[in-house]
């Protein structure tokens, strides 16, 4: 899974759908960067220019090529509703 892919994800404490996604990363052995935003309050201006958006959970996919991390990345925005996207990300 995820051989030339770097994934980040925002999220939550009290975010119900981000804890359902660390748990579906957690299940499947997938390696990201858990920002918390409760932690991390300075993230939150990194997600708004990524997304346009405060809403949590956000999946940032980064491809790797051979210049480097891809300048613009795959954003989601939700687990739930952007379920199987995700997973089809997720199993390139």
């Amino acid at each position: 899974m995820m051989k030339n892919m770097h994934l980040e994800l925002y999220t939550r404490p009290t975010c119900s759908d981000c804890q359902d996604a660390k748990a579906y990363l957690a299940k499947h052995n997938i390696l990201y960067i858990d920002h918390d935003l409760s932690k991390e309050p300075e993230k939150e201006r990194t997600l708004i220019k990524l997304s346009g958006a405060r809403m949590v959970p956000t999946f940032v996919f980064k491809d790797k090529s051979l210049c480097g991390w891809m300048s613009k990345p795959k954003v989601l925005i939700g687990f739930e509703m952007n379920y199987e996207e995700i997973v089809e990300m997720l199993n390139n």
